[in-house]
């Protein structure tokens, strides 16, 4: 069963972000704002009430910094003291609808802020204003700067694309449409999602830079490797049986985890097909017919999972949820990493993690 860290919202929880201190924010629907001490047994450590008719979408700390907190409230973003929740540090209105998604690179110099219009506002942190707009053509729903390349960043929207972009320029340097890429022999569609586009929802970048992850609409996640100027699909692979909502790697290495429309969070192990360059997706589908028994939590109890030789690439742990993931993050407490989901309730839930 989840741990249930309880008592600092009282409306659903959209997003989460953690420090590197084992503090935990997380935002809500109507402006609520929660810090909670991730090694204390999720006790609140502090609460911010932002404008009412303003939902917390997303909240990224400072890399360099962790006592900062960057926090998308409408269309505004705030900068917060963790260690005085009070009139943000500074505020920034450049976004003319709802944000979806920050982030910040790491050397906290550019913050990317990406909205329901889908612009993304890229701010300039040391000079306060903002030094490209960038676009996709519908909602853009996610959007991560990479690792080592503090100019880099990648993006993915509903309108199916995924996108690089170098800040140097102001159109990207290249893009891939979902509906277009992969291979349909090897990742056939599951009873009832044929015709489901695959929308991407959320997106995240390996510790090394080079790799990073989609979940889409119709279930699927993708994994992809940019080599100069542009990225290919490495991998594909059925990961939900409704969307995916989230998707994360976990620092260092390459484990994935990913939370679902279906209630399920997943935990893959991707390190042998991107470890090293892959010359073809397919091929790469085609040798990975079986792997080891997974495994599956429920009810608290860890049970193997026969292995299904048409699966391909198979979880190494299905976490049961029972509600739709709005969002996931990961902690280290005592020793023992965690994962924390938000849902539809006010509360987050936190289960352990085996060692890979």
């Amino acid at each position: 069963m989840a741990v249930k860290w309880t008592g600092g919202h009282s409306s659903s929880i959209l997003c989460l972000s953690t420090n590197t201190e084992g503090l935990v924010a997380s935002g809500a629907e109507r402006g609520e704002l929660t810090l909670w001490h991730g090694g204390g047994g999720g006790t609140p450590a502090g609460q911010l009430q932002l404008p009412k008719e303003d939902d917390v979408t997303s909240l990224v700390f400072s890399p360099r910094c962790p006592t900062r907190l960057y926090t998308s409230h409408g269309e505004a973003i705030s900068l917060l003291d963790v260690r005085s929740l009070k009139e943000p540090l500074e505020r920034f209105q450049v976004n003319q609808e709802e944000i979806n998604c920050l982030s910040v690179n790491e050397t906290d110099q550019f913050l990317a802020a990406a909205d329901d219009s889908g612009v993304i506002k890229v701010i300039d942190l040391d000079n306060k204003k903002v030094t490209r707009s960038l676009r996709h053509s519908n909602i853009c729903s996610s959007v991560g700067f990479r690792p080592q390349r503090p100019q880099s960043l990648v993006s993915c929207g509903l309108d199916m694309q995924v996108m690089l972009w170098n800040l140097q320029k102001a159109r990207p340097l290249w893009t891939t449409n979902l509906q277009e890429c992969g291979s349909k022999e090897d990742s056939p569609q599951p009873a009832g999602q044929f015709f489901n586009p695959p929308l991407a929802h959320s997106l995240s970048v390996a510790s090394c830079g080079n790799i990073f992850a989609c979940g889409a609409q119709d279930g699927k996640v993708r994994i992809f490797r940019v080599t100069g100027v542009k990225f290919e699909q490495e991998l594909e692979f059925q990961g939900h049986s409704l969307g995916v909502s989230q998707v994360l790697f976990m620092p260092e290495g390459y484990c994935l985890l990913t939370g679902g429309n279906d209630g399920k969070i997943l935990l893959w192990d991707v390190s042998s097909d991107v470890g090293k360059q892959q010359k073809s997706p397919a091929k790469t589908l085609q040798r990975r017919k079986a792997q080891a028994p997974a495994s599956t939590r429920k009810g608290g109890k860890l049970n193997q999972v026969a292995s299904n030789e048409h699966a391909g690439v198979l979880p190494k742990l299905t976490i049961e949820h029972g509600e739709k993931v709005n969002w996931i993050s990961c902690l280290e407490i005592k020793g023992s990493k965690r994962v924390l989901v938000a849902d539809q309730s006010s509360s987050v839930s936190v289960y352990p993690l085996p060692e890979l």
